[in-house]
């Protein structure tokens, strides 16, 4: 899973390295846009709805933020 997540953050942002241990969001590697265009992504992806409610900026800001969000959403 983890390894899809990185493929969708590198397809809508290829110019970063997603693989690195930084906050994503305070990094500047993704804004707002970009984490409604990963919510997409992830929903089609990986066959989850990711509430509204969720979508905050500390749920995208690493891998294991992401990957915990999309576990979330499969309940």
């Amino acid at each position: 899973m983890k390894e899809t997540i990185i493929k969708i953050l590198s397809d809508i942002r290829p110019e970063f390295d997603f693989t690195q241990d930084v906050d994503f969001i305070e990094a500047g590697m993704l804004d707002s846009f970009d984490i409604v265009t990963l919510v997409d992504a992830i929903e089609e992806e990986c066959g989850v709805a990711i509430l509204g409610s969720d979508i905050l900026p500390e749920n995208f800001c690493s891998i294991n933020a992401i990957f915990k969000t999309i576990e979330k959403s499969k309940v």
